[in-house]
């Protein structure tokens, strides 16, 4: 009896500890289920502050060597989405993006890491900015682990071209998705 006890809290402790572990993970300290008036872009009839959110994540895969973020907006009424933010060539020993990092003005970004061009036209974060009263949208924002230390694109090349690069050289990748309208 004792034996068959002890084999059977053996196996649990190893099953605990095996399945237990948590994958890979993005979160926001200041980003909820809906985005606000802080995170909106500021243009094309937005009046936002178009403020990035806090970004951190753990538990990257074995054989991550540098990290992409991608904030998409899959609802936009282009026929192929509007990409709101692409950032790549992100050093795997970061862990974490700062409130504000979008804004290359400020230099919070990790270093070497590069902001390409958005939808907007130009490099760095855009904010949600739906068309009036286009009913709710959804933005999801990824952090893609991959399997280069860099992608050998700069902050000029097109985020379909990025994303091409991005996904022939991800290994693993966690999301969080918020949401946001505009109403007139």
């Amino acid at each position: 009896m004792f034996k068959s006890i002890f084999i059977t809290v053996v196996a649990l402790i190893f099953n605990l500890s095996l399945f237990g572990q948590s994958g890979f993970t993005l979160e926001s300290s200041t980003l909820g289920g809906n985005a606000t008036n802080v995170e909106e872009f500021n243009g094309f009839g937005c009046t936002g502050e178009n403020e990035s959110p806090q970004l951190s994540w753990s538990n990257a895969p074995e054989g991550t060597k540098s990290f992409a973020i991608t904030m998409y907006d899959p609802d936009a009424p282009t026929g192929s989405g509007w990409w709101h933010w692409v950032v790549f060539d992100i050093p795997n020993e970061v862990k974490e993006l700062l409130k504000g990092a979008g804004n290359i003005e400020k230099g919070l970004m990790a270093k070497d890491a590069i902001q390409s061009i958005t939808n907007y036209g130009a490099p760095g974060y855009g904010g949600p900015c739906p068309p009036e009263n286009h009913g709710i949208h959804q933005y999801v924002i990824t952090i893609h682990a991959l399997k280069v230390d860099k992608l050998g694109l700069d902050a000029n090349t097109n985020p379909a071209i990025v994303g091409y690069y991005i996904w022939n050289n991800t290994i693993a990748k966690a999301s969080i998705v918020t949401y946001y309208e505009r109403k007139k």
